[in-house]
């Protein structure tokens, strides 16, 4: 039999499919520009990281070997669009090294180390967080890990499963605990989170409009409650 919060897990993720259909994340052509795109994305929409990303790889930059040999003032310039460029331009050259020196620039070597262990190698790493470790992990080396971001901790608080106030690590384990570790359930749950996020769930909400309102009628956004 299914726990109750399992069933709850499920049905808003079906809500959300629902609404608006499989996002296929994560939109990138390969595994290394997929963990250039999680570094250059912190603190800025997607569309900046993308026009980053873009610029490496018009510049011919986009390669492991090139960034990690590279002078961060050249990658820099080249990455603007993601705003932080100078910070972010050194953890790109840093991951570069890693993935260059660690796994041989082979995302299938990468992929094959342990979960556990890769995680701590990736945030040994200067600049790197959780949220865009697990990022690489998820999208670039199809690790059965569950990616949280500021939208998760909004949506999953205002409908009573996490304190307003919540640490990444007890938001991850409300999914990783309650769901099975399904590497394609949990790519797409997170791209629903954020478009759930960037359409409705929004600091001044839309709750009149939001596709999980009504779920078994047992669910009940505490925003919705103060209207």
């Amino acid at each position: 039999m299914t726990a109750p919060l399992t069933e709850d897990l499920l049905a808003i993720y079906d809500a959300l499919h629902a609404a608006f259909g499989h996002q296929h994340w994560w939109p990138a052509k390969t595994a290394f520009e997929t963990m250039v795109g999680a570094i250059l994305t912190q603190n800025v929409s997607w569309t900046n990281a993308a026009q980053a990303v873009g610029n490496l790889e018009t510049a011919g930059m986009l390669d492991p070997g090139l960034l990690s040999a590279a002078d961060p003032g050249d990658i820099a310039p080249l990455i603007v669009p993601s705003r932080f460029y100078n910070q972010k331009a050194e953890r790109v050259r840093e991951f570069a090294r890693v993935y260059v020196t660690d796994y041989r620039a082979d995302p299938a070597v990468m992929a094959a180390v342990e979960t556990g262990p890769l995680r701590e190698r990736l945030l040994s790493i200067r600049g790197l967080g959780e949220e865009t470790v697990d990022t690489i992990l998820l999208y670039a080396c199809g690790k059965p890990v569950f990616v949280v971001d500021a939208y998760t901790r909004r949506i999953f608080s205002r409908y009573g499963f996490l304190p307003e106030k919540v640490s990444y690590d007890r938001t991850q384990r409300l999914f990783s605990d309650h769901l099975p570790p399904d590497v394609g359930l949990f790519n797409d749950y997170h791209a629903q989170i954020v478009q759930l996020g960037k359409s409705f769930c929004r600091k001044a909400p839309l709750c009149d409009r939001c596709p999980i309102r009504a779920i078994r009628g047992s669910l009940r956004c505490v925003c919705a409650a103060r209207v």
